[in-house]
């Protein structure tokens, strides 16, 4: 009698509704992983069983790893995060996900003054070539950010922008992106009215960003496919 398969299992850690797993969504379910989405700083975040997880997912959001005292559930996130990492189960990390990836790795996380909204080219450095995220080299990636984080000790730094030099750093079973390869492209007009007074704020028409998404979005979907399927080969065990 053949033992039946035990699915893999995926825990996303979502900080805004619109901010999903997007693309990453159908690819998971494709590969049998059954997956749960908890919502920060409402549903309980148990260290022990995101430590457990065969994948943890922490994806963006618009506050800051360093806003503890506003946002005081971001303290429990940030022991969660380090001990899953301490664990050494796959984990990735996007954007504000990212940065609190890198402030667990001992890095540290700074507002820049400045942000990168859109889609823009993405340069590898040597080793990200020589990574999951090679076919991105030169495209253009939905970018959404103010704050940077430095590489963390021991990590690859994988990819820059001009004014963004760490874009993304792998380290074991972890890969942290800044940029968002997630982002479903059709669902764009949800980040634009979620983010409408950041975009405001800084001048940025979101018809351009619209626009881009029509023209970017698709082959950025086909890439991204590629490189977190790669990753996720790389990954589970």
């Amino acid at each position: 009698m053949t033992t039946p398969r035990v699915p893999r299992t995926a825990i996303a850690v979502r900080h805004v509704p619109f901010e999903d797993l997007g693309l990453l969504a159908p690819l998971l379910t494709e590969r049998g992983y059954q997956t749960t989405l908890l919502d920060a700083g409402i549903d309980e975040l148990d260290a022990d069983r995101i430590a457990a997880t065969d994948l943890l997912v922490v994806l963006g959001g618009p506050i800051g790893v360093y806003d503890d005292d506003r946002y005081p559930f971001l303290r429990t996130s940030k022991a969660v995060i380090a001990e899953r990492l301490a664990r050494g189960g796959a984990t990735l990390g996007v954007c504000l996900g990212a940065q609190l990836l890198a402030e667990a790795l001992g890095a540290p996380v700074r507002p820049t003054g400045a942000v990168e909204i859109g889609y823009a080219p993405l340069a590898l450095t040597p080793e990200g070539t020589d990574s999951v995220l090679a076919p991105l080299d030169g495209e253009r990636v939905l970018h959404w950010h103010g704050d940077e984080f430095a590489i963390p000790s021991g990590a690859h730094s994988l990819a820059r922008t001009p004014g963004f030099p760490h874009q993304a750093f792998a380290v074991g079973r972890t890969l942290a992106l800044q940029f968002h390869l997630e982002a479903d492209h059709r669902a764009i007009e949800r980040w634009l009215i979620g983010h409408a007074h950041e975009l405001h704020h800084h001048g940025i028409d979101p018809r351009t960003i619209r626009e881009e998404a029509q023209m970017y979005g698709p082959r950025l979907e086909s890439l991204a496919r590629t490189v977190l399927d790669r990753w996720l080969d790389e990954v589970e065990t």
